[in-house]
């Protein structure tokens, strides 16, 4: 009864507080070492977010900054003592503002009432989860949907990830991750969008506009995140989280675009990274958290660190103590502390001593209090708490269906020599190999903390609907050994061969071989670097085993990242890129290969032909020496034992018709570099017998500029969908918004110079022209 009469007299308070304000317009706050008055002042959330402000002790205020990971069953007996005791009082005490991987109706619901029923002012928490690429019903790792290159089908995803998360309790997610990396080697690949800014750019605000829809008040819809900021993908060697150190011009024109783009979008949330950046770690950079963010970018949402992250500065060698730690984080702007306790413990101390500015502990809260107003947890903190739209929303029929969809359109055919695909529908014998080629748990991803093991649909199943065709299955080998868990080291089979010459028998009697091979779902993502690029373990000598007794051969590939196959690009003549796709994936994958769905996907990252090669892009610069000069003369950037060229470029990805181009127009309409209209245009015509999809590609390359250019640009791209013989004019503008390029100062500048304008079907394989600016 109690804790009710707080909460009237509060609500009264807030009340009363809310008309003052609007009588009497505060015109600015007190200044702190941040820009704190990006935020509207005179908007209704805002003066609730003051008035609420008003009410708080410093304890409270610091409370809303810290998060905690789920610690105790908490429909079960409250705990007694230990950590988990510590943090049950902190709940009641209104010293939590959020917490996370707590999930279910019921579990959310009982940690909900706790802070809203049963703390001084009744604040609810934000339940943040990893809702990575799918919640329940799993769709493709985020890299494989960036093969889509269909930003529509990119945000329809994320609705329904969006949709099952918030039907489960949820109403913020760790997502996306716009990191773009170069990098093959390092396994969190498969969580972003690959390597191009521009590509990288347009999908970060397809993922947040589909986590966050239009009303981020709906009960379907969740607060987005946008991570790591910044750098994060350019670890060095690839080692998960290492060092990074890189220039200026890279931070501005790389890294940034698709943070940037995020924030434009309304994304309500950012996330630090673990690497260092300048010598100084990104959850204590301020120049990246309050320079560039919240001042440059006018960013008006808050600052999660990554777990632990604070602390981390200690490691680092930047803190010498977790009291310094948390001073310099608040200071540099990470509003809220994931489990590291630090701000819960020093905060206020540091306040009443002078080295934390209480107006940057309010500038803090205020954000993170206008996200909870904006999600509506104000109004009613329950909203996310509804068993009957949990049990009918979750796994549902449509977000099946939809989950299939992105699955068939991430599927890149990198290979297809004597049109050996799409296969028959009967009358061959069909051996299917590999131990993924059954697997039902690794086609869910690494991510997948909210679906249920062993519950996606294997190749074998997806290929058994099709009863036209003799199907023989063999597994041949164990790709690792062992259970596999989110949170421990795979173990890779690399010496069992004993159930090769099942596989072998197998192929000997079929038509037609369909081998899948790859990675399994833990063998990419968060800790999970590699030093090779092959087929891990004993899949590769499996594979040439079954060529020498049939050449037939289809290879799907399942991986989260991409690998490094020369010898079956050399040898196999089908080879099929299919990731880890998710709930649907062997129906998405049988669907293509029985040419159902003809493949449209194009490859967002380069696939090199060596890992020494790594870290390898398209948009590389050209340097001082960039072609051989004579065959016998070692002076040019190059390496004595292999080529500079990729296995697979960028942007690459063939199917079942062809398309060719023609017809390349440049139409300059202004060329003044102030105000530049260049108009590019181009005929794409299905020159196949099959309906087909291309994703027409546009680049350019600034030839001289203050700062040097890369040799190529994506600067546009286009999904056409073509009947057989029928022609298409695509059209393209280049602007201001694609011409330029970021200075090393982060500003924005356009030049007069030349050209080159490239269109066609990958980086590598375009149609040429130029222009020129005054």
């Amino acid at each position: 009864m109690r804790n009710k009469i707080f909460i009237i007299i509060a609500i009264t308070l807030l009340t009363l507080t809310a008309s003052f304000v609007q009588i009497h317009p505060v015109s600015k706050r007190p200044s702190s070492s941040s820009s704190t008055d990006v935020i509207n002042i005179d908007s209704d959330v805002n003066r609730k977010v003051d008035s609420l402000l008003s009410l708080m002790t410093l304890e409270e205020k610091i409370g809303q900054m810290n998060q905690y990971n789920g610690f105790w069953d908490v429909t079960g007996p409250k705990p007694k003592d230990g950590m988990a005791a510590k943090k049950y009082e902190h709940l009641r005490k209104g010293w939590v503002g959020s917490m996370l991987n707590v999930r279910g109706v019921e579990e959310v619901l009982s940690v909900q009432k706790i802070a809203v029923e049963e703390s001084r002012l009744g604040i609810p928490l934000i339940i943040g989860f990893d809702v990575i690429h799918g919640y329940k019903t799993m769709s493709p790792i985020p890299l494989a949907e960036a093969a889509s290159w269909d930003l529509q089908a990119i945000q329809k995803s994320a609705e329904v990830a969006a949709a099952e998360a918030s039907a489960a309790g949820i109403n913020w997610t760790f997502a996306p991750m716009v990191d773009i990396s170069r990098d093959a080697r390092w396994g969190r690949v498969m969580e972003g969008a690959g390597e191009d800014p521009f590509l990288g750019a347009k999908i970060a605000i397809a993922r947040v506009k589909g986590f966050q829809g239009e009303d981020l008040s709906k009960n379907n819809t969740i607060a987005a995140c946008a991570k790591h900021f910044a750098g994060y993908g350019f670890a060095e060697a690839g080692r998960d989280y290492n060092t990074v150190d890189i220039g200026t011009s890279t931070l501005h024109n790389i890294i940034f675009p698709p943070f940037k783009a995020a924030t434009q979008a309304g994304v309500k949330t950012f996330m630090n990274a673990f690497n260092e950046l300048n010598g100084i770690p990104a959850t204590g950079n301020k120049f990246l958290q309050r320079d560039i963010l919240k001042d440059s970018w006018n960013f008006d949402g808050f600052m999660v660190s990554d777990w632990g992250s604070i602390t981390e500065m200690i490691a680092h060698g930047h803190a010498k103590d977790g009291k310094k730690a948390a001073e310099i984080a608040v200071n540099a702007g990470s509003d809220m502390d994931m489990e590291s306790y630090l701000y819960v413990e020093h905060l206020a101390s540091l306040v009443k001593e002078g080295s934390v500015q209480e107006s940057t502990i309010n500038d803090a809260v205020r954000r993170i209090l206008k996200v909870k107003y904006e999600l509506g947890l104000f109004d009613d903190p329950y909203r996310y708490c509804n068993k009957e739209r949990e049990r009918t929303v979750i796994g549902s029929k449509a977000n099946q269906e939809a989950v299939l969809d992105i699955a068939k359109k991430s599927i890149v055919l990198l290979k297809n020599e004597k049109q050996l695909l799409p296969l028959k529908k009967e009358g061959q014998k069909i051996a299917l190999i590999g131990a993924l080629a059954s697997d039902k748990n690794s086609p869910l991803g690494s991510w997948r903390i909210g679906a249920d093991d062993d519950t996606a649909v294997s190749v074998l199943e997806g290929m058994q609907e099709y009863k036209g065709n003799t199907l023989m299955y063999a597994k041949g080998a164990d790709v690792s050994v062992g259970k596999t868990a989110f949170i421990k080291e795979v173990k890779i089979n690399t010496t069992d061969t004993s159930e090769f010459n099942e596989a072998v028998k197998a192929a000997q009697q079929a038509d037609v071989v369909v081998m899948v091979l790859g990675e399994v779902g833990f063998q990419s993502g968060e800790g999970r670097s590699r030093t090779e690029l092959d087929l891990p373990g004993v899949q590769q000598e499996l594979l040439e085993e079954v060529y020498k007794v049939n050449k037939n051969i289809v290879l799907v590939l399942n991986n989260g990242r991409p690998l490094a196959i020369n010898w079956a690009d050399e040898h196999i003549p089908a080879i099929v890129e299919a990731w880890h796709l998710g709930s649907q994936s062997g129906h998405a994958i049988a669907q293509v290969l029985y040419g159902d769905y003809n493949p449209s996907g194009k490859l967002p990252m380069t696939f090199p032909r060596h890992v020494g090669q790594t870290p390898m892009y398209y948009n590389y610069k050209n340097t001082g020496r960039p072609v051989e000069p004579d065959p016998d003369v070692v002076f040019w950037s190059h390496y004595s034992d292999q080529k500079n060229s990729p296995l697979y470029a960028f942007g690459h990805g063939l199917s079942y018709t062809t398309f060719t181009y023609e017809n390349l127009e440049v139409i300059p309409v202004n060329t003044s570099h102030k105000a530049p209209k260049i108009e590019v245009a181009v005929d794409v015509t299905n020159s196949g017998d099959r309906e087909g999809k291309e994703v027409v590609q546009l680049y350019i390359r600034d030839l001289f500029a203050s700062i040097t250019r890369p040799v190529k640009e994506l600067k546009g791209f286009e999904m056409s969908s073509l009947q057989p013989g029928e022609k298409k004019k695509v059209r393209f503008v280049l602007d201001s918004t694609t011409l330029g390029f970021y200075n090393n100062d982060g500003h924005w500048v356009l030049e007069p110079g030349e050209f080159n304008v490239f269109v066609g079907g990958s980086s590598d394989e375009t149609m040429a022209s130029d222009f020129s600016l005054n």
